[in-house]
């Protein structure tokens, strides 16, 4: 059983699967940013929190709707081993991370230097065990096979092979998550200054870089190649299909301009690459969603 949208048959999306779709791309380029050991502990806690939150939300729909028992059990397990993950971040958080308590040593020095002020600066205890950012690896992975499971599912009984089900909802995954963690680590600082752009840039460039895969499983027969042409009817005319191929080419085009005004020094440049990308997440959810739900997958 699928939420239906605008009570048209031919489109269906099963909501619980999207969410954990989300949750599992979130986390695993959360630990893509993790393993950096710059950004504060404070961003891996807002993102653990967000995405077993979404994981809650789909085991809910999956109980009032219909359970897709693989699936399900591999999402409890990411929920479980995030909020796991979570703890032991909290229980070490008076060590940092070893990137953060660099540059706030740093810059306290320089002030020092040039004002013979030591001012008070936040403080770390080096000798404290770190927060291991492969336990934000073990979730991800485990909501990763949650959309192997999720896309066997949605390809049963249908044209799709069992192999493009399960890439569509993997890639998609992996898409989605990377643009909506780019844009939560844009607004992160704000709360972290002196934080360099290398994380906020290599998920831009792994965004980027899961374009082409993404348009490439949507396009493989049956497709929205189908959808355009008007072999498959989206129920409004074309005019879904349509609506997909402007997201589509608004999502790179807006990648770029990102990425590109990255590139500025200015400090305020990083507030521009978050605004374009809170543009680029409801366009990249438009070329993912609207051809999955248009296409039964």
């Amino acid at each position: 059983m699928v939420w239906r949208i605008a009570c048209v048959d031919v489109i269906e999306l099963d909501a619980a699967t999207v969410m954990i779709q989300w949750a599992a791309g979130g986390l695993l380029f959360l630990w893509v940013t993790t393993r950096r050991r710059e950004v504060g502990l404070g961003y891996g806690w807002l993102q653990r929190i967000t995405f077993i939150v979404f994981g809650v939300i789909a085991l809910t729909i999956a109980a009032f709707t219909e359970w897709v028992i693989v699936r399900d059990l591999f999402a409890m397990a990411m929920v479980v081993s995030s909020a796991a993950a979570l703890l032991i971040s909290w229980q070490r958080r008076r060590a940092g991370v070893e990137g953060q308590r660099e540059v706030i040593e740093r810059r306290s020095a320089r002030v020092a230097e040039m004002t013979g002020i030591d001012r008070e600066v936040q403080r770390f205890d080096k000798d404290a065990d770190e927060f291991p950012p492969v336990m934000d690896l073990v979730p991800a992975i485990l909501g990763l096979a949650a959309c192997v499971a999720a896309g066997l599912d949605a390809a049963s009984g249908t044209d799709v092979s069992p192999a493009l089900g399960v890439a569509r909802i993997v890639v998609g995954a992996c898409f989605l998550g990377a643009v909506s963690d780019a844009m939560l680590l844009g607004h992160w600082y704000l709360v972290q200054p002196g934080l360099g752009r290398g994380p906020l840039n290599e998920l831009v460039r792994w965004t980027t870089a899961l374009w082409p895969f993404e348009l490439l499983v949507l396009l493989i027969p049956t497709g929205m190649i189908s959808v355009l042409d008007g072999t498959i009817d989206d129920g409004f005319a074309g005019l879904l299909g349509w609506y997909w191929a402007a997201s589509t080419v608004a999502t790179i085009i807006l990648l770029f301009v990102t990425m590109a005004a990255l590139r500025e020094k200015q400090y305020s440049a990083v507030m521009a690459a978050t605004g374009l990308l809170y543009l680029a997440i409801l366009m990249a959810f438009s070329m993912d969603l609207v051809a999955r739900a248009t296409l039964r997958t």
